[in-house]
């Protein structure tokens, strides 16, 4: 049985991959998990499994690309629990393709309005009540597409970069009232993400089986994240690397793409 710690976080993106394997987390942990996405078969399954190891959940049916439904979501959790003193803000999505192929609304203006508009929706709802407490933690999930910009992610990169930039503005601002901002830089995950991106590589590259992780690593670092808060946390450890290259030689960056990737994607010699 889960030692309960009285704490309330809600997770959006909570139905599958690193949303659900960090709800168990914490609710294994002793939190109070919220679980917030559009499949609600899924999230009353992750519940039960929840409250069946003795952890506490509520399950509420949210569609994080409307700011109305992101406000219903923060005003049930405090009609629940009274409180909320993390926001993990993880539901995402990509498409991988080249931008002249995109489509205008499902591969653009979807992916920027539940990527980014989505992560500040949420967060601007319930900043009054962590103000009020003056208490309070948000954790984005980016990627490492928030450091590093690679061909056919033109616009998930682009999001990334403005939850990036939007972290460290915030964390500025709400920091006088000890609320918390971190952000989880993961690379490649197993999950459920690879379907949905419509990718078609001709090159079959992909991240390295070495790097690959797991859900549930990436939840353990979230709940680290939550116990001991961080500015950034980039998964794996190794990817560091990668960042501080791609940082100090964009012209090698350009390089490696283009050479690597996109010509031989493009069929261009």
């Amino acid at each position: 049985m889960a030692a309960q710690n009285n704490q309330v976080i809600v997770i959006t993106g909570a139905s599958s991959g690193i949303g659900e394997a960090t709800a168990k987390i914490f609710g294994e942990a002793g939190y109070r998990v919220v679980l917030a996405a559009r499949r609600l078969d899924r999230l009353e399954a992750l519940k039960a499994e929840i409250e069946g190891k003795g952890g506490t959940a509520l399950a509420v049916e949210t569609d994080v690309s409307a700011p109305g439904p992101l406000q219903a979501l923060v005003d049930r959790t405090l009609k629940e629990y009274g409180q909320v003193d993390i926001l993990f803000n993880n539901a995402g999505f990509g498409r991988t393709k080249w931008l002249e192929e995109m489509d205008p609304e499902k591969d653009i203006a979807a992916q920027i309005q539940v990527n980014l508009t989505g992560v500040i929706q949420a967060t601007r709802a319930v900043l009054p009540h962590m103000i009020e407490r003056k208490s309070g933690h948000i954790i984005n999930m980016i990627s490492l597409g928030g450091f590093v910009a690679t061909p056919t992610y033109t616009v998930y990169a682009a999001t990334k970069f403005g939850v990036r930039g939007f972290s460290d503005a915030l964390r500025r601002e709400v920091g006088v009232w000890n609320i918390k901002v971190s952000c989880i830089y993961p690379g490649g995950v197993s999950t459920e993400f690879g379907s949905h991106t419509e990718a078609k590589r001709k090159t079959g590259i992909s991240t390295p089986k070495a790097l690959l992780q797991t859900p549930e690593g990436v939840g353990r670092a979230v709940l680290d994240a939550a116990r001991h808060p961080v500015r950034a946390r980039i998964l794996p450890g190794i990817s560091r690397a990668g960042v501080l290259f791609a940082a100090a030689f964009p012209w090698a960056m350009d390089w490696l793409s283009e050479n690597n990737f996109t010509k031989p994607e493009r069929g261009l010699k």
